[in-house]
């Protein structure tokens, strides 16, 4: 079940922000080499299978339009159209279209790969493991999926709301997020867990966690 004032509060507030969001960050992976070693991995893991990978909570496109530059069939979808308008207008070439991860227009099996960075944290908890449930129907058999987030203080903590500057939003527990997966019928592959830097505003552990879906 999809909350949709939650749902709608995220539309918004991305529409309004899309502009600054999207001249703040189209550079950010030049300077993140280990966000962009990830990526890589990603990219390895899923160009073995070949098929469509979709960036969910795209924003204005510039990691979609790193992983098509990877040499992989990526598209993007994201809920807020005014995102979706500017990724269009940088990247005429690739596909974006305006979606909710939670209700994917896809078919079951569709495909090899998803990338969520930084994007299911919008999602209120109890609403993630039929969100985990959507990935895992229109992923094929071994298929990987991306997650990036920001971690808990700790453990014993599986969430916690935090300050976003856009939107409501969650950090996770790595190992409780990994367990959601694995009950939704995926198995985690790796994990990177980067320690905030000094200059950091908020001092939060950076986490990417690679999962694969489980073949019958």
């Amino acid at each position: 079940m999809v909350d949709n004032d939650a749902l709608s509060a995220t539309r918004e507030a991305y529409d309004a922000a899309a502009h600054e969001y999207a001249a703040l960050f189209r550079d950010s992976l030049r300077d993140s080499p280990l966000d962009r070693a990830m990526l890589s991995a990603f990219t390895e893991a899923v160009g073995a299978d070949g098929g469509q990978v979709a960036d969910l909570g795209c924003g204005p496109g510039h990691v979609t339009a790193h992983l098509a530059e990877s040499g992989l069939a990526a598209f993007g979808v994201d809920v807020s159209p005014a995102m979706i308008e500017l990724a269009r207008q940088a990247w005429p070439g690739l596909r974006f279209e305006v979606g909710s991860m939670g209700a994917l227009d896809l078919a079951d099996g569709a495909l090899a790969g998803i990338l969520a960075r930084w994007s299911l944290i919008h999602t209120p908890p109890a609403e993630v493991p039929a969100v985990l449930r959507e990935f895992h129907r229109v992923l094929a058999p071994g298929g990987h999926l991306l997650l990036g987030f920001s971690a808990t203080d700790g453990p014993s903590r599986p969430t916690q709301v935090f300050d976003h500057a856009v939107a409501p939003a969650y950090r996770w527990s790595p190992d409780h997020l990994a367990g959601l997966l694995h009950e939704t019928g995926m198995a985690e592959v790796a994990r990177l867990v980067r320690a905030p830097q000094p200059t950091d505003r908020r001092q939060f552990q950076e986490v990417h966690l690679l999962a694969r879906k489980n073949t019958p």
